[in-house]
């Protein structure tokens, strides 16, 4: 008979340093936690050549027309969630171009949705509808590295040919071995065990911060380290967005309100205009004549 025997996983483990968490006064829970943490960010940078080659690839899929897509289940489906909603407003990019589906679906972003993360068949339901191609790339999140729903959707993604990346916390993990490029940032036992929404959760948040932010600025959505296609819809963005304009260009605030107008509040619009001294028709034909490249339509 086959062994039935499961690798062990730092995750579940228990942590010598919290086993007295329940008789702790809170500063001293808190002193706890601090130091835990501190070790997140040294295990994330442990993973930036692989973090590197998932962006090269996020990035090439893009290009030809794919999409980025993550998936998760419970506190993992959530944080792809935040990440993928944040996308689109920070980087004026289409809503569709960064997805994110999560076992349960909607109900699953603010409550526990029971049985939802061992459906594989929902995810592979769920990647056929969204017409998965060869250029998507399919980033599957897991702790555990065990979910079924993640582990479902890795494998269809691989059939279908897009590129998978795993984000998950053991290297010899199920998921690791479902994913082209492989992310686990061992972040080792919780203080409370088998909490992953802990440090695994914030390694996995630092590590898609890391992934949407780097390819969105080599496809060119800042301009320096500033938003540039940030979308103005409120007063707050309004005023970001001017402020944006008067640090790029070097202009004045006044300079800088007119051209935001005459661009139709297009930032990158406006940003030609003022560098390159022309009216807002003539800075759209620099940008068209550029594919959208902003420094090659500035000149730079």
């Amino acid at each position: 008979m086959p062994s039935q025997r499961k690798e062990r996983r730092a995750t579940e483990e228990r942590n010598a340093a919290s086993k007295k968490l329940d008789q702790m006064p809170a500063k001293a829970i808190l002193r706890l936690m601090n130091r835990e943490d501190r070790k997140v960010a040294g295990a994330v940078a442990r993973e930036i050549p692989a973090i590197a080659r998932a962006v090269d690839a996020i990035v090439s899929g893009i290009r030809r027309g794919g999409r980025l897509i993550y998936l998760g289940a419970g506190s993992s489906g959530r944080m792809a969630v935040l990440d993928a909603a944040e996308c689109a407003p920070t980087f004026g990019v289409r809503a569709t171009l960064v997805q994110a589906l999560i076992a349960g679906g909607r109900r699953a972003v603010t409550g526990a949705v029971e049985g939802a993360e061992d459906s594989v068949r929902n995810a592979e339901r769920e990647l056929h509808r969204r017409k998965l191609t060869r250029n998507d790339v399919v980033v599957g999140i897991s702790a555990s590295g065990t979910t079924p729903y993640v582990l479902g959707a890795m494998k269809f993604a691989r059939r279908r040919g897009a590129t998978t990346v795993a984000i998950t916390a053991g290297r010899r993990s199920p998921l690791a071995k479902e994913g082209k490029i492989v992310i686990a940032a061992e972040t080792g036992a919780e203080v409370v065990t088998g909490s992953t929404r802990l440090k695994a959760g914030t390694a996995q948040k630092m590590v898609l911060n890391m992934l949407s932010t780097a390819a969105m600025a080599r496809l060119g959505h800042v301009y320096e380290n500033l938003m540039i296609d940030v979308v103005p819809k409120n007063q707050k963005l309004v005023a970001r967005g001017l402020k944006i304009l008067v640090e790029a260009s070097g202009k004045e605030l006044s300079a800088a309100e007119h051209a935001l107008r005459q661009s139709g509040h297009k930032l990158r619009v406006a940003l030609v205009m003022l560098k390159r001294d022309v009216d807002a028709r003539e800075a759209k034909r620099l940008l068209a004549r550029a594919d959208g490249n902003l420094r090659k339509a500035l000149g730079e």
